[in-house]
């Protein structure tokens, strides 16, 4: 029997004044589904999940919700006006006993529910946000880039938070490894249209490229036959006029079939073109320390970087990454330590603001309104790497079109001023690149576009991301900061450096162990510690904290549901309650069963 269906869409239209976004789309979302929702970005993805959500109103078609199920949308601009403190509008619609949810995602999610809303960055906002979804637990949830603004310790506890929920959800995300962990199901965007696959992300490459295998070679054949028909319709339709007028006709509704077929987007056509060749040693750092007040953001840090490295710095939100990125590029001093800048360094920087771009201008007057790029006396072109180009023409690389060209940089999604950010400095040619949270919004298209570039760039790369795929894609150093000064150097990418940081754990176990384990490190160069993999041994130290939580709430239901009174005054809520504390209970002997299996295989190994 099929899970009862939560949203059903129904032939919904939708157009902004132009050409349609969707247009008779239908669709369906049922209980337990775990949906990843893709697209290129301007593709319609945000407005469909706001359709969903009933954000949006559609021009034609019907949205149907059964009565009594809820729907939540995380919402990237939250309207936090008339809350005091961020914590105060995440627990706006809980019970008095649901609010220890808002406190425990506020620690998985890494903000203050004490902040002043007056004060709160717009990260801080959307985490609230999603905080505020994640305590009311709706039955169906729907993510629209959840991990933006999220370190990777905050996109691991959200992982396995939508892992072992029993809700469904719809996800939207530029981050591979994330959709890759939770997704069952694909609704890909494509032209207006939304098609579904019964399978994850993990699949939906090899789907997309045979339907556009498939519609190729659709289309070659009709091609092939209006050409055909076409030179009968020359050749012999005057000896057969009357009895061939079906046929003529067939030859218009192909060709108008064939006109109506919307063209493919293309991919961007970035490129990246280095400068003159820096020095051998671009970066020489010595016993570099630097804080703000009493908090160490790097300490006696020794670090060299040569011409062609991709270096990347991870680590949590605000441990400093972005101060010490600028350190190393010579835009901030360090208060002890020496940088030394190699010679002939020409950089470029993608910055996590987007402050290069002014949100009141028009994509036009960004670019060539540039000092940097803007031809001298004309306000039409730009330079890019040496050679003027039209505006309009240089934008279409990046796949604007021409009536966005005098729009406001306002107006543009996340992955859209992403791509002007990227149009910008592709556009000069340097030879270090400073790319701070570049991964933000892009497409899986784009995203795979931007790797291939930094594979082929002659110059150096500094990175800054929470992107644990593209990290593995692109980086050969990976530099760990965490936190009260430490930053330590691994080689490789975010999974080279899990691996390595294992391995020093080992290493630096108590002594009555560490011999027994080093033997075993030196024995077997697998990534394995006691029988386990990395995965695993990880898993088995956070299960405690798990059932302890786990435990916790437990208490508080059953304390909660302890009013006699409670079934006939509130049987909605105790109903609730019930279910609650029925998964919980279901959770904790999941998570018991699954630390039992560990541990025994951790004896063993």
């Amino acid at each position: 029997m099929a899970p009862a269906p939560l949203l059903q869409l129904t032939d919904i239209s939708l157009t902004f004044g132009g050409d349609p976004v969707f247009h008779d789309l239908s669709l369906t979302v049922h209980q337990g589904d775990r949906v990843a929702l893709v697209g290129r970005n301007g593709s319609g993805k945000s407005t469909l999940m706001k359709v969903m959500g009933g954000l949006v109103e559609s021009d034609h078609g019907t949205i149907t919700v059964p009565t009594g199920t809820s729907v939540g949308y995380m919402e990237q601009d939250p309207d936090l006006s008339g809350f005091e403190t961020l914590g105060e509008f995440a627990a706006s619609n809980l019970e008095p006993s649901e609010m220890y949810r808002v406190e425990r995602a506020s620690e998985g999610l890494k903000f203050d529910p004490g902040r002043p809303v007056a004060t709160a960055s717009g990260g801080e906002r959307r985490r609230a946000a999603l905080a505020k979804l994640m305590a009311e637990e709706p039955e169906l949830m729907l993510l629209d880039e959840p991990t933006n603004h999220l370190d990777i310790e905050a996109i691991a506890w959200l992982e396995d938070e939508l892992k072992n929920t029993r809700k469904a959800f719809v996800l939207i995300s530029h981050d591979r490894a994330f959709l890759n962990a939770l997704t069952r199901a694909t609704l890909w965007i494509d032209r207006g249209q939304v098609r579904r696959q019964e399978q994850g992300f993990k699949a939906f490459e090899a789907w997309r490229d045979k339907t556009w295998e498939d519609e190729d070679m659709q289309r070659h054949k009709l091609d092939r036959k209006i050409k055909a028909e076409a030179r009968w319709a020359v050749e012999g339709i005057s000896a057969r006029r009357k009895r061939n007028q079906g046929r003529l006709r067939a030859l218009q509704d192909m060709k108008k079939d064939r006109a109506a077929q919307i063209k493919r987007q293309g991919s961007a056509a970035m490129e990246l073109a280095s400068g003159p060749k820096s020095g051998k040693k671009v970066i020489e750092a010595k016993g570099v320390t630097h804080a703000f007040g009493d908090k160490r953001i790097v300490n006696t840090l020794d670090l060299t970087v040569q011409r062609g490295d991709r270096v990347a710095f991870v680590g949590p939100n605000g441990v400093g990454k972005t101060t010490l990125i600028k350190i190393l590029s010579g835009e901030i001093s360090s208060d002890e330590g020496t940088v030394k800048l190699g010679t002939n360094l020409i950089p470029a920087v993608f910055d996590q603001s987007r402050a290069q771009l002014d949100p009141d201008v028009s994509l036009w007057d960004s670019l060539a309104g540039d000092k940097e790029i803007g031809v001298s006396g004309k306000a039409d072109q730009v330079m890019v790497r040496g050679n003027p180009k039209h505006v309009v023409g240089y934008l279409k690389e990046f796949l604007f079109d021409e009536r966005q060209a005098r729009a406001p940089v306002r107006s543009l999604s996340g992955g859209e001023k992403a791509r002007l950010l990227l149009a910008k400095i592709m556009a000069r040619e340097s030879n270090l690149l400073v790319l701070d949270e570049p991964t933000n919004d892009l497409d899986v298209e784009t995203l795979d576009l931007l790797q291939e570039l930094l594979d082929g760039y002659d110059g150096t790369v500094m990175l800054i991301s929470h992107d644990r795929d593209f990290l593995d894609r692109v980086a050969t150093t990976t530099i760990a900061m965490e936190g009260q000064g430490r930053a330590t150097v691994y080689a490789g990418g975010w999974s080279d450096y899990q691996a390595q940081k294992g391995e020093v754990s080992a290493q630096n176990a108590p002594a009555a162990k560490s011999k027994v384990k080093k033997e075993k490190v030196e024995a077997t160069p697998k990534p394995t510690q006691n029988g386990l993999s990395y995965t695993e041994k990880h898993r088995l130290e956070e299960l405690p904290a798990v059932i302890d939580r786990l435990t916790a709430e437990i208490a508080k239901l059953e304390e909660f549901m302890a009013d006699p009174d409670l079934f006939s005054k509130e049987p909605l809520k105790f109903q609730k309650a019930t279910d609650a504390l029925v998964e919980r209970q279901e959770a904790m002997a999941r998570a018991e069963e699954e630390w039992l299996e560990l541990a025994e295989k951790a004896e063993v190994g």
